[in-house]
């Protein structure tokens, strides 16, 4: 089956937001439940829905919680946020070999396109699915199915890429071949139990292996 279609999750795959959500947890728990969490804990909600994480460990400050975090991030985006090594340039030769890329996000719409806006890379993608379109989130296959639908496409036809658990578990829900990559924050373990179809460790790599499925 030839791949036609490319879905990327956005944190922590195209955008190495890691810092930037870190410290917006850090402060956000400090704030309202005065404790300080260590980064390994954070980092096991990597890829969760952000209210989903908050209900679970701010039961009864949840709003309050997302205020708070939302508003430390907005002040500090553009701080903390880089791009991953060799995503432009992989980006750049997908779109030009005739790819539809999109993206699948639990951020919400506006935050992801600050990030893609910030590198210049909104225009690479035909399809962008945060979680302001649903209020079903990976690894439910929803965003996963409305990104194809706005691209024309299907699942057999394509893959997608991301870094975490629930990245992995969508592409099956959906019926699409998953491909994780490496520099997930999460350790190689937590994401492997889960059986990527595939595992890239650069963005290069990535596009070899687009390449290799259509050969």
């Amino acid at each position: 089956m030839t791949v036609k279609y490319i879905l990327f999750d956005l944190d922590g795959t195209l955008l190495d937001t890691n810092e930037l959500i870190i410290q917006s947890f850090q402060h956000t728990y400090k704030e309202h439940l005065k404790k300080d969490v260590p980064r390994e804990f954070i980092i096991q909600s990597f890829g969760e829905i952000l209210r989903t994480t908050l209900e679970r460990e701010c039961k009864d400050c949840v709003e309050e919680a997302l205020t708070t975090y939302r508003s430390f991030q907005q002040e500090r985006f553009e701080r903390y946020i880089t791009l991953h090594l060799g995503v432009r340039e992989a980006l750049e030769k997908l779109s030009a070999r005739g790819y539809r890329l999109g993206v699948v996000t639990s951020r919400l719409n506006d935050s992801a396109l600050r990030g893609l806006k910030y590198f210049g890379m909104e225009d690479f993608f035909d399809s962008i699915i945060g979680a302001d379109d649903t209020n079903k989130h990976k690894p439910d296959p929803t965003p996963a199915r409305m990104a194809l639908e706005a691209m024309g496409g299907n699942a057999q036809e394509a893959v997608l890429v991301g870094d975490s658990p629930f990245d992995i578990q969508c592409a099956k829900n959906t019926g699409m071949r998953s491909v994780a990559v490496s520099w997930s924050a999460l350790p190689r373990e937590v994401y492997m139990q889960y059986h990527p179809d595939y595992v890239v460790d650069t963005m290069e790599e990535l596009v070899e292996l687009i390449e290799r499925l259509n050969t």
